[in-house]
């Protein structure tokens, strides 16, 4: 049984930095976050597969946003630098029970598990 808890947002000034984290319980081949602002569709944000740690991003992001984990306390992590008020979101940690490995971790619907999702504002 996969499950997800987020941790670490809150609010950051335009340019700066936050860094939000999710604790994982259970295996899964890909994890991710994902983001959903007010009146929007949630928006894949960044996958890794946990096999080699290859890292995908979404291009809105791509260059500002680092995907990690640590195996060893089951940990993802999300590092945000240079954050856009753009990026004021509800952020969602996820996960792949299906299996699918590389670049499918790359892809949206790959996902199949949610946390309920950490807050994170950014200021003009």
């Amino acid at each position: 049984q996969v499950q997800l808890e987020e941790s670490g947002g809150g609010s950051v000034q335009a340019g700066g930095s936050l860094r939000i984290s999710c604790a994982a319980s259970g295996y899964s081949s890909c994890r991710g976050w994902f983001r959903q602002a007010p009146g929007k569709e949630r928006e894949w944000v960044a996958g890794i597969y946990t096999g080699d740690e290859s890292a995908y991003y979404a291009n809105s992001v791509k260059g500002r946003f680092i995907i990690s984990q640590d195996n060893a306390k089951n940990m993802v992590y999300l590092q945000m630098n240079s954050l856009k008020p753009e990026d004021t979101a509800m952020y969602y940690c996820a996960a792949s029970t299906r299996g699918y490995v590389g670049t499918w971790c790359s892809l949206p619907d790959t996902y199949n598990r949610w946390g309920q999702g950490t807050q994170v504002t950014v200021s003009s």
